[in-house]
């Protein structure tokens, strides 16, 4: 464990604090590359422009002639918070500009895997659709649009995946990450693409005629969805994708949201008041994630659609107990992962480069939180397989892999690929996390192939765990008001939450929770005493150590105090 204080370029902090900006705020936003106070200008019209998407312009005039025509269209989206919540931004927003027709589909995650596949694509036809659209997936379904095609349908790809070899024959394609797509924000979510299609297809309306500029629908108040989607999918939250965070963000606390999100934040026992993008990140997409790994995605979307409160409420609930069933299995899965990955080393040694795990118990809804829980735990890339569930499928393994900073997963994948052809039936994802089907009796073969790429790609300094924070915290800013502000900025990857670091006194320490798994303090901090809590640590602590934490308030009974969440220690 290496904690490192970020640098913190003193011209740009003293630029922005001379601009008005808090001198807290002004030196946590230079260490995160802001020099000038305008870039936190998070308005609308601050939106990089439709325009710049190659293929926006004929995906709206697709959708405008679709719409002209009274064509019904189908929306095929992806069965996680960013598919769901860009399949609610594009049912509601295509109605809003006058589709009369809009249906969806979204595929089961064990019986049609992911994407639009050519099943997929002969189920919309058989529902009379005319124009296929796909959310957060697409760009890679060569077969699928080919199949929709030669149906008769017409395609648009929405989607900011990765790209493959081939590119699929779609009458329209929009993503950011497509070859020669100059759009400056390559990190949109798909949700996010959704939405700058409607703007884009609002504007092509507004040129035919059907509206004007003081008639036009307002898409607005989509932009709680856009936020929600964005941020769980943990997409890097450069300035455009913040201002699309902070939209949404402004909207929710204000009241103003899909009567859906509103019913998610009560079932998650959170204050849509005081929204936060760690309420998008860890109580409301973990919430809608859940129906997509254990039920059915059609629950989280159509909680999202319904403009009824009671009903909203009634799916938040189901939503919920989903997720609370997704906790008991992931909690027996992880531990026995861990004990599987740790088994893979003597004590005293070195995790392996990449680890990869699989047993027949395992499910497959919940592989790919696991394998987030191993990463963190070891700092290794690692996947983790259950075996397939979907009918005539038994001998596949179904993978779901996440990675640490310099590992690009997707990439090692595609090397491994290359050089052991017929290990990956298919793959797909992003540098961060990806996905893999494997035949059961070549488990070990990819296992031993992504470690060698692995120990190729991967350095000293690469394998060692680092938490990179903000340095020492001043005591003045140490009060329950500071870390409220603190907290209604827009945080999250790639402009990461404030993390500061210093080294205290450790007065107290206790294990405390249900399974006395987290390790409770009573810390000095230069002088003053403050709370402290290490979730899911039970190692005790030196009398002084260099901490690295983040802040929240505690609440009790009626009083709020500082409190140190501790992320890692240095000793």
């Amino acid at each position: 464990m290496k904690i490192v204080a970020r640098d913190i370029p003193p011209r740009a902090a003293w630029a922005l604090e001379q601009a008005g900006v808090h001198p807290l705020l002004a030196r946590l936003y230079a260490a995160r590359g802001v020099t000038a106070k305008d870039e936190l200008d998070d308005g609308l019209a601050r939106l990089l422009p439709p325009a710049g998407l190659k293929g926006i312009a004929d995906a709206a005039r697709l959708l405008a002639d679709a719409i002209a025509q009274q064509q019904r269209l189908c929306i095929v989206a992806d069965y996680d918070c960013d598919g769901a919540t860009a399949c609610a931004v594009a049912v509601r927003g295509l109605r809003l500009l006058g589709a009369q027709h809009v249906d969806y589909l979204v595929p089961d995650r064990v019986n049609d895997g992911y994407g639009l596949t050519a099943p997929i694509a002969r189920r919309v036809k058989e529902r009379g659709a005319d124009l296929l659209v796909t959310v957060d997936n697409g760009i890679a379904s060569v077969d699928g649009v080919a199949e929709a095609k030669a149906l008769g349908l017409s395609v648009l790809v929405t989607d900011h995946h990765l790209p493959g070899a081939q590119l699929p024959a779609a009458d329209a394609i929009v993503n950011p990450n497509q070859p020669g797509c100059d759009f400056e924000s390559k990190s949109m979510a798909g949700v996010g693409v959704m939405f700058y299609v409607l703007l884009a297809l609002r504007s092509e309306l507004r040129a035919r005629g059907v509206f004007d500029a003081a008639s036009q629908p307002r898409l607005d108040p989509l932009l709680p969805l856009v936020a929600l989607g964005t941020v769980a999918d943990v997409v890097r939250l450069d300035a455009n994708n913040r201002r699309l965070v902070a939209q949404g963000l402004r909207r929710i606390r204000a009241g103003h949201m899909p009567a859906g999100v509103a019913a998610l934040f009560t079932a998650a026992g959170r204050k849509a008041a005081a929204a936060t993008t760690f309420d998008f990140g860890f109580a409301l997409g973990p919430r809608i994630n859940a129906a997509g790994r254990l039920a059915d995605m059609t629950i989280g979307i159509e909680c999202l659609l319904t403009d009824d409160a009671g009903r909203a409420g009634e799916l938040a609930r189901t939503l919920d107990a989903i997720n609370r069933e997704r906790r008991e299995i992931e909690g027996g899965m992880r531990e026995q992962a861990l004990l599987m990955a740790e088994s893979l080393f003597a004590e005293g040694e070195a995790p392996p480069p990449a680890i990869s795990v699989f047993d027949p118990g395992f499910h497959e809804g919940v592989v790919g939180i696991v394998a987030s829980r191993i990463k963190d735990k070891l700092h290794r890339p690692a996947f983790v397989f259950a075996a397939s569930s979907a009918s005539g499928r038994g001998h596949e393994l179904k993978g779901s892999g996440r990675s640490i900073a310099g590992f690009h997963l997707r990439d090692a994948l595609d090397l491994v690929a290359k050089r052991h052809p017929g290990v990956l039936l298919k793959f797909g994802g992003h540098a961060m996390a990806a996905g893999c089907t494997v035949p059961a009796d070549q488990f070990e073969v990819f296992e031993q192939a992504l470690a060698q790429v692995a120990h190729e790609w991967l350095d000293a300094a690469t394998l060692t765990r680092r938490i990179d924070t903000d340095g020492p915290l001043a005591p003045e800013y140490c009060r329950a008001d500071m870390v409220d502000t603190l907290h209604r900025e827009v945080w999250g990857q790639g402009f990461a939450p404030p993390t500061f670091s210093e080294e205290v006194e450790v007065l107290s320490q206790r294990l405390v929770g249900e399974g006395r798994n987290h390790l409770s303090l009573k810390l000095l901090h230069q002088g003053a005493p403050v709370d402290g809590i290490w979730f899911g640590h039970t190692d005790p602590l030196p009398g002084r150590v260099l901490l690295a934490f983040r802040l929240d308030v505690n609440e009790w009974r009626g009083e709020r105090k500082v409190q140190f969440l501790v992320e890692g220690a240095q000793t």
